[in-house]
């Protein structure tokens, strides 16, 4: 496992967050003494299309609610 020290991993943690994400974790040492572990979240990789399947959305979705909006916006006349 990659051993990162912490002045290094202040430096480029962005860079090194966006390769954990992708599979490889890293280790933060302080004068070469290990001292955390950087893992991804278990579902850091699956938030597109987590819900495929699960819901549905209606063929209105975009028109939904205009006559309470319009009708807002009437009273305010």
């Amino acid at each position: 496992m990659l051993q990162i020290n912490m002045r290094e991993a202040k430096a480029h943690l962005s860079a090194l967050v966006d390769n954990a994400t992708k599979g490889t974790p890293f280790v933060i040492a302080k004068s070469g003494k290990p001292m955390v572990t950087v893992l991804p979240c278990a579902d850091a990789q699956k938030r597109i299309g987590f819900l495929k399947g699960k819901i549905t959305v209606p063929d209105d979705f975009d028109r939904m609610g205009d006559s309470e909006t319009a009708a807002s916006f009437q009273s305010m006349e």
